[in-house]
């Protein structure tokens, strides 16, 4: 059963990137609206996470009518994702390119590293298209270089690895081979930019951060790698526009203290702080359908 679920995923995905690619791009706008509408309305286990994690975002602002307005906001929002992943390949990447720059705001931070020969650890949670910044970065300063986790069947792994690096980057497995963290900091030490998600984990090595008032737990890497290396920590947030996408890059973070636990223990409640932020401006486009507050794990699944 196992293989024939890995079989259908790959192949749905495999028609995805040959199929809509290739249609007029009204019609791929009005099915994958529809769908994310459709799946809104069947609230299924992933949408009922979303519905939790909004009214946090919300606070005292969450009402029915509020909540559900941005669950389906949000549900178009990873529609457009999946779209926009699907359609990428064959856009124009320089006229993408173009646009993404026009709604950058901070460039001018990762710019001064790369003048002064620093490496650049970017920061950024699950909203908007990390795909199309990542274009942005590979064109204007030629290298980028990030982790993804190996997805089943392999052949799907094989799929998102040659559609990211079709775009210019470098992709390291978190596992298997030399170690990821190893391979980073040479990369930071050699002036480059890497981009890692900071808003989720779960394990035991993830640092405990209170965010939107509730105990979670987020990624050491990115306080860790710029405190080991001296790269500029840079947190980043994107998020879609009606005709393209934003992209804010926050000036570099001073990480506190000088014992390397102080200064991620401390740097990563400053990265959630930075993160809630932008999530609270822009709450449809965190792409957050999974537990994140310790609060929600089931029982004996808390860290």
């Amino acid at each position: 059963m196992g293989e024939l679920v890995d079989r259908l995923s790959d192949l749905g995905f495999a028609a995805g990137w040959s199929l809509v690619k290739n249609l007029p791009e009204p019609v791929v706008d009005r099915a994958f609206r529809a769908g994310a509408d459709a799946a809104a309305r069947r609230r299924g286990p992933a949408v009922v996470q979303f519905a939790r994690n909004m009214r946090r975002v919300l606070g005292g602002q969450a009402t029915p009518a509020s909540l559900s307005a941005v669950v389906r906001t949000g549900m178009r929002s990873y529609a457009r994702y999946w779209k926009e992943t699907f359609r990428l390949p064959a856009m124009d990447h320089d006229e993408v390119y173009e646009r993404v720059v026009r709604g950058t705001v901070g460039l001018e931070h990762i710019d001064a590293a790369q003048a002064a020969g620093r490496g650049t650890v970017v920061a950024l949670p699950h909203s908007g298209n990390w795909d199309v910044a990542g274009l942005m970065v590979t064109r204007r300063w030629g290298h980028l270089t990030t982790v993804v986790e190996r997805l089943r069947p392999e052949s799907l792994y094989d799929k998102f690895v040659a559609y990211r690096e079709s775009l210019g980057m470098e992709i390291l497995p978190l596992t298997g081979g030399t170690p990821a963290s190893q391979l980073l900091k040479e990369r930071l030490r050699a002036g480059r930019v890497i981009a890692l998600i900071g808003d989720r984990d779960l394990s035991v090595s993830g640092v405990p951060v209170t965010f939107f008032g509730e105990a979670t737990r987020m990624p050491a890497g990115p306080a860790m790698l710029a405190a080991l290396t001296g790269a500029d920590l840079c947190p980043v947030h994107l998020n879609f526009t009606d005709d393209g996408w934003q992209q804010v890059i926050h000036p570099p973070m001073q990480l506190p203290g000088t014992r390397l636990a102080q200064q991620v223990r401390s740097g990563t409640q400053e990265l959630a702080d930075i993160f809630a932020r932008g999530i609270r401006e822009h709450p449809g486009d965190w792409h957050m359908m999974q537990p994140l507050w310790l609060a929600d794990l089931a029982p004996g699944r808390a860290p």
